[in-house]
């Protein structure tokens, strides 16, 4: 097997973002991505909040990013993807482009 990985991701940008489409302050971007990860723990779905909330193209399939490799992603993204366990879901972390939770897949 390969050193692949399978994620899927939530992403709440906010006005200082590279890339940025939303006017968000960072503040508020970051109680937005806190809210979501507290209704996952309290049993949403990851899918359905990314489907909701993700500002990134990806949440039109459940925020589902496929499969990558090492160096494949932002640094803080890779090395936060390649921590998790299988199922696992991340802290919130944040690169560029705003804040994120990673659940790996497979």
């Amino acid at each position: 097997m390969s050193d692949q990985i399978t994620a899927s991701h939530i992403l709440v940008g906010h006005a200082e973002a590279s890339s940025a489409s939303t006017g968000l302050s960072r503040e508020d971007a970051l109680a937005q991505i806190e809210t979501i990860k507290s209704e996952i723990s309290g049993g949403a779905s990851f899918a359905d909040q990314a489907t909701e909330h993700s500002d990134c193209p990806s949440s039109s399939k459940g925020g589902d990013l496929g499969s990558f490799g090492p160096g494949a992603m932002v640094p803080e993204f890779d090395t936060a993807a390649f921590e998790l366990e299988v199922g696992e879901i991340s802290d919130v972390v944040e690169t560029d482009f705003g804040f994120h939770l990673i659940n790996r897949t497979s």
